[in-house]
């Protein structure tokens, strides 16, 4: 890069939960936070699955295409694994672009499978990946974590990890 070429701040992500939604048609449209910070970081399409059948996953090329170079050499220990999550992956992943209205085609078996289409979804960045919660797996995880937080907080604060 030379000294004329300008320099570019990186992104801050979108932080918090925010609500969206899942129309008929399986598009999910991007709440404006995250369509800004995607579109401040040069994101104009996103590899939309699942790794684990309770959450969808949005990740940019670069961030895919890290899975896919752990997937292709992930150790002998973890190699049955990381077959098995790739090909699951794949199955039901999907390029997607992000349309003028900022929405993402949602793979069509993978909405049915998780259950979000047509539904409210919520979605918060984790790691740099847009993770995709539907209505009921949102619902189930936020009473599990509300059950747990007071014992979460006082043995994160003994060990100066919350202020």
């Amino acid at each position: 890069m030379d000294e004329t070429t300008p320099k570019t701040a990186p992104v801050d992500p979108p932080r918090g939960f925010h609500q969206g939604r899942v129309d008929e048609k399986g598009r999910l449209k991007l709440p404006a936070v995250f369509q800004e910070y995607l579109a401040k970081s040069g994101v104009d399409s996103l590899f939309i699955t699942t790794m684990d059948r309770s959450t969808t996953k949005l990740y940019t090329k670069a961030d895919w295409a890290a899975n896919e170079a752990f997937f292709a050499s992930p150790g002998e220990e973890a190699a049955e694994w990381a077959d098995a999550v790739q090909f699951c992956a794949n199955h039901y992943g999907a390029d997607s672009s992000i349309d003028g209205q900022g929405r993402v085609l949602v793979p069509q078996e993978l909405r049915r499978d998780l259950g979000i289409e047509n539904q409210p979804v919520w979605l918060v960045n984790e790691k740099g990946v847009i993770t995709v919660y539907g209505e009921q797996m949102y619902q189930q995880k936020l009473a599990a974590m509300k059950a747990s937080l007071p014992t979460a907080f006082r043995e994160l604060k003994k060990k100066s990890l919350v202020k």
